[in-house]
């Protein structure tokens, strides 16, 4: 079972009709200019399914962005992973209530000339649904079947991005004409769990029409255990706090409906050929960039990219540009903040604390094989490919007048950067790194697995938990003694705990910490909501926290701008693929300790336009947007969400947990 097929729209360029394709895929822009045509053969309706799947992910250029058709990075930026940038939703010094304030992404108001807006979206998957039965008697039965199974999983995914953000909305399953003042087509906020079993009932018929693969000229298009597996992220978000009042009910049936969902998908996954990539932390940075463009057994939904320096229509990876350093013609890269340093394992899968024998100043030693291959530090091997030997350097070094000069030019604000997902085989200029071919997975098999242990953890069943979890660690290497390190779990709540832990290290970087934050209400306990998750757990709260930046510093103030530690650096080069990995760590060590100081950034790497330190701070009513000011004066039947004013003032009374 393949996965989404994340579409170049003009990636059939090549072919002579591609001029007529190009002007049939732009008339789509506008209601008026496409009808029952499109079924006229395969290839027309083949044009309007692939220009479906371009309006979602023309915009998924990056592994930290989220949100159907938008593809932004906001959510990504408002966790512990990225410092920096602080969101409206983290910034402390604001507070979100008004309309005017709410997420924007429910969209505008349906017109002739479309614009790409989530009931767009809906609209033109719906087109399909109702029409291709009557008007596509020319279509071949497979053609058929597979355009139908697209257009229901489509339309889940994005009435799934809908509830995530607002709860329950509108259900619309029929083409409608944009009219305001039509009756019908006024219709109300559906409950959440009405929504849910909406896009359930979606996913259940695109696993029915859908084939397990598919050609090699189609792969990336959905699949029937996609569906599958796409159920069990959904069911999993419903059974969470943010939607389940009765979480803590070990016998609550969303609970055992997500199980089932999660093992369901897991069983047609296996049966088809998927499963973990390879068995060793290596196979593990690999599998992003090997087989590119082909089947990868791990990726269940995966974006295609492509490599070519062209313009329209052309998809490519922004990714592998904004975390290279300076000295690679990168963006700058993206500085990792303490607590995601400090966050990671240690190589016996222990928690990395004092009493393990963690030791913050030598980060670098002793740490979970996933940590080499997510982040890289002073001395790392980081290869493209002119340069297969390139090492990093980060630090700096202060000189007469207390002026101060980076490393290789490098200025950062930690001594660690984030390299997951990376090709070492990438071209190291600009223009090559700015049209990066490395797919892109949206979602993978390990993400299941952690799905399936996290609904075993809350049935409490820890034992099948614990072997879920140790899947995903025996993998990269961790050795199995003590449960590969995770221990003896006390209680449901310390297995669902390692649950999100595990989640944070395996999934880092990949766009899913803001959802697991947000559905198990991370950022805060609030007992006046219900709230008490953090407690129940045993996990800090992230509010009241701040992303931190360190700096390396030359321990000497040094007579000029030459970089004082050119020749102390020089036979340092740290491989987690070399005989010698250990010997080389150790003998950064040595470096660190002879010349190397730890200080904090000059300025705190969250902060606001007047440099002033700001501490993340995420509302309870920011969990669930309310609708926003346009959508609520384009639909002024809609109830506004409680905890937010609507476009008059009013309060909210839309209850989202319903």
């Amino acid at each position: 079972m393949k996965k989404i097929k994340i579409f170049s729209l003009l990636i059939l360029i090549a072919f002579a009709w591609v001029g007529c394709r190009q002007k049939f895929l732009e008339d789509m822009k506008s209601f008026d200019k496409y009808d029952e045509s499109i079924f006229a053969n395969d290839v027309l309706t083949g044009w309007y399914i692939d220009r479906l799947y371009y309006d979602y992910f023309s915009g998924f250029k990056s592994p930290i962005a989220s949100v159907a058709g938008l593809y932004n990075d906001t959510r990504t930026r408002s966790t512990e992973e990225i410092g920096g940038t602080v969101t409206d939703w983290i910034n402390s010094q604001k507070t979100l209530i008004d309309a005017s304030q709410a997420d924007g992404y429910y969209g505008t108001a349906l017109a002739a000339n479309a614009s790409n807006t989530p009931y767009t979206r809906i609209r033109t998957a719906n087109f399909l649904l109702e029409k291709i039965a009557e008007k596509g008697q020319s279509l071949t039965p497979e053609f058929k079947k597979g355009a139908r199974g697209q257009m229901f999983f489509l339309r889940a995914l994005q009435y799934f991005d809908l509830v995530r953000v607002y709860g329950g909305v509108p259900i619309v399953t029929k083409v409608q004409n944009a009219s305001p003042n039509d009756p019908s087509i006024q219709l109300p906020r559906a409950k959440t769990s009405e929504v849910i079993a909406q896009i359930s009932a979606d996913f259940d018929s695109a696993a029915a029409l859908l084939p397990a693969t598919w050609p090699a000229g189609d792969y990336g298009r959905f699949t029937s255990a996609a569906a599958l597996a796409m159920k069990s992220r959904v069911l999993l978000t419903y059974a969470s706090p943010l939607f389940n009042a009765d979480w803590d009910n070990s016998g609550n049936d969303r609970w055992q409906k997500a199980l089932d969902a999660g093992l369901a998908a897991e069983s047609a996954l296996t049966s088809a050929g998927y499963a973990l990539y390879g068995s060793s932390a290596k196979d593990w940075a690999e599998m992003w960039y090997k087989n590119d463009n082909s089947f990868n057994k791990e990726a269940i939904m995966v974006q295609l990219m492509s490599n070519a320096a062209l313009a329209s229509g052309i998809n490519s990876n922004g990714w592998e540009r904004s975390i290279r350093v300076t000295k690679q013609t990168g963006a700058g890269g993206i500085s990792a903040p303490k607590e995601m340093v400090d966050l990671f394992p240690l190589a016996n899968g222990t928690r990395p604390t004092e009493a393990n024998g963690y030791d913050s100043a030598h980060f670098f030693l002793n740490r979970d094989p996933r940590f080499y291959r997510t982040f890289a530090f002073s001395g790392t091997k980081w290869p493209t490919k002119e340069t297969p030997t390139e090492v990093i350097w980060l630090y700096r070094w202060a000189y007469t007048g207390n002026k101060t000069a980076y490393s290789d030019g490098n200025t950062v604000s930690s001594p660690v950067m984030v390299r997951k997902m990376t090709n070492p085989n990438g071209a190291s200029t600009v223009a090559g790194l700015a049209f990066s071919g490395t797919d892109i997975f949206e979602y993978r098999y390990a993400e299941l697995l952690l799905n399936i242990a996290e609904c075993y953890a809350a049935k409490g069943d820890i034992g099948n938990a614990v072997n879920y979890l140790g899947k995903i660690r025996a993998r990269v290497g961790i050795p199995a003694a003590n449960n590969y390190g995770i221990g003896s779990l006390s209680s449901k709540y310390a297995a669902l705990e390692a649950c999100l832990y595990e989640r944070r290290v395996e999934l880092a970087y990949e766009g899913k910490r803001f959802w697991d934050a947000q559905r198990w209400m991370l950022y805060n306990d609030d007992v006046s909501a219900g709230n008490n998750t953090c407690a129940k757990l045993g996990i800090d709260p992230i509010n009241g926290t701040a992303r931190t930046g360190r700096l390396w510093q030359y321990k000497t103030v040094a007579p000029n701008a030459n970089d004082p530690l050119t020749a102390a650096r020089g036979s340092i080069s740290i491989d987690p693929d070399a005989a010698d990995f250990n010997t080389q760590l150790n003998n950064l060590k040595t470096f660190f300790d002879n010349n190397i100081t730890v200080i904090s950034t000059d300025q705190p790497m969250d902060k606001d336009g007047s440099a002033k330190p700001v501490f993340i701070l995420f509302r309870q009513n920011y969990y669930i947007s309310g609708l926003n000011t346009t959508a609520l004066s384009l639909n002024p039947w809609l109830q506004q969400t409680i905890g937010w004013n609507d476009y008059s003032n009013a309060q909210g009374t839309y209850d989202y947990k319903q």
